[in-house]
């Protein structure tokens, strides 16, 4: 301000005096000076003042626009509504405050926030005067309108809107018990997560391995090996495994205590398993056995079990008013017919949470219902996508300035940790389903077949220890050398009796 005070004194001041200099001139030497140039002195005299009248205009517009833009403090209007902007004590919270402080940072503003007074957004009435925010904005009552205000065409006829500084659609806000899943083909193995069914597999084949070893091992199940078969090979050990999974079994069965206790081991671990399987998918089926399938608009455009609606007055319902899409009408002919709109987003929510009733509105504001209700959810399909931009009156220089602003915040990944900050989920989060059992909830009947594993093979080698004792005593060798070539005997792949044919054979 003093630089445009200090223009206009030189435009207007300093011409006067020049002017005045002139008119000294001519009284003091008026015979001196010929007629030709006391014409020039006055025509230039005339041009230096309408300069001045010009210059001051120029200086007086600048200054206006210099003014507005450095105002000491803007006038800022809001709404209260969770998580743009709430009420802490004597102070305001939210989004929408801290986007604004950060944009006072960056443009270097100071502002005085204040609640709209009607409560309202912004809408037109059949004259033409618009309430809200946008109606205060539009009457110079406010300088700036923060909150989720979504960028339509008829608010930008009559304010000016920012870039958006956030993206939304329209989508379907309902209780979990009421919507339900087209299964896929791999249901089944919903009760069990993909971390369970990978340990019963490592469980599968480690069983039949032990069950193969202490075939070999145990000289109750393979006591001569030099003439014997063994019976209990590793297609055999996968075969008993598998006919333990199903119930039915398969033989032949071990006789020794070391097979027995593999075998009964594996066969407790069977039955828990199943038992847990299918009371797991009892449950998961009979908790998505709900009677409709919504998951979209189309879905509740041909239905008439669930009402719905959304908030009066909204851009929401512009939408559905405007569309030529067929089902977006018949949903909006049903929200006429029934009346079925809410007065605020928390009735809708309230609403939807009491069950029978489909909340439309906003996707950015279902998310965060979603994250406060643990019991709704939000439809996949999202549609009309737009964003809640930042108002200002129209023409302001402060418009493309904020715009630039909100590019920034958004490049620098503020708004999206904002987004974080404010959106931060309450409920517990599900596994793959809330059904699905993960392995260290089973983990106990595991650490039993681990130890019966472990048991099984300790008592196969303490069985082959003694035998080999008393051989060893028969035979007045060493313990450890009959032991020796009992495991080389036992735990040869190939059986020694075909290898002893095979030899006479070549023999002959």
């Amino acid at each position: 301000m003093r630089t445009a005070l200090s223009l206009v004194e030189t435009v207007i001041v300093r011409p006067r005096s020049l002017a005045k200099a002139n008119r000294g001139c001519e009284r003091v030497s008026v015979s001196a000076v010929p007629a030709q140039w006391n014409f020039t002195a006055d025509i230039m005299v005339r041009i230096s003042n309408m300069l001045g009248i010009v210059s001051l205009c120029i200086v007086l517009l600048l200054g206006s626009e210099i003014c507005i833009a450095a105002r000491q403090e803007l006038i800022v209007t809001a709404i209260k509504q969770d998580p743009y902007t709430m009420s802490k004590g004597s102070q305001l919270e939210g989004y929408c405050m801290d986007l604004l402080t950060e944009l006072a940072k960056k443009l270097g503003f100071k502002y005085k926030v204040h609640l709209v007074k009607d409560g309202s957004y912004g809408r037109q009435d059949e004259s033409g005067n618009w309430n809200g925010m946008i109606g205060e904005v539009v009457r110079g009552e406010a300088d700036l309108a923060v909150a989720p205000l979504t960028l339509t065409a008829a608010r930008e006829k009559a304010v000016g809107m920012t870039k958006p500084y956030m993206q939304t659609g329209i989508s379907i806000l309902l209780r979990k018990d009421i919507v339900s899943e087209e299964a896929g083909f791999f249901e089944f193995l919903s009760p069990f997560s993909g971390e369970t069914w990978f340990g019963i597999l490592i469980a599968y084949f480690v069983t039949a391995v032990c069950i193969c070893i202490v075939g070999r091992l145990s000289p109750c199940e393979w006591s001569q090996p030099e003439t014997e078969p063994n019976h209990f090979t590793l297609l055999h050990g996968l075969w008993y495994a598998a006919g333990a999974l199903s119930l039915q079994g398969a033989g032949p069965h071990p006789k020794a205590v070391s097979g027995r206790v593999i075998s009964c081991t594996w066969w407790l671990f069977a039955v828990v398993l199943l038992a847990c399987y299918f009371s797991s998918l009892s449950s998961s089926q009979g908790s998505d056995s709900a009677p409709l399938m919504i998951k979209g608009f189309e879905d509740l455009a041909n239905q008439e079990v669930i009402e719905y609606g959304t908030l009066a007055g909204s851009s929401t319902l512009a939408f559905f008013k405007n569309s030529n899409n067929p089902s977006y009408r018949r949903i909006y002919e049903h929200m006429e017919r029934r009346k079925s709109f809410v007065s605020s987003m928390d009735e809708g929510v309230q609403r939807a949470k009491e069950g029978n009733y489909a909340f439309i509105g906003e996707s950015v504001s279902l998310d965060l219902a979603v994250a406060r209700h643990c019991e709704l959810v939000r439809a996949h399909e999202v549609i009309g996508m737009r964003g809640y931009s930042i108002v200002t009156p129209l023409g302001s220089p402060m418009l493309k300035n904020l715009s630039v602003a909100i590019l920034q915040l958004s490049e620098a990944g503020e708004l999206a940790y904002l987004r974080t900050k404010w959106w931060a989920s309450s409920c517990i989060p599900d596994s793959a389903k809330a059904s699905s059992l993960r392995a260290h909830s089973m983990k106990g009947i595991f650490l039993v077949l681990a130890i019966g594993l472990g048991i099984g093979v300790l008592l196969s080698l303490f069985e082959l220890t003694s035998k080999s004792r008393s051989t060893a005593g028969e035979q007045k060798k060493s313990c450890c050398t009959v032991l020796t070539q009992e495991l080389s005997q036992r735990l040869r792949m190939t059986n020694t009796k075909g290898d002893q044919e095979t030899s006479d054979k070549n023999k002959a």
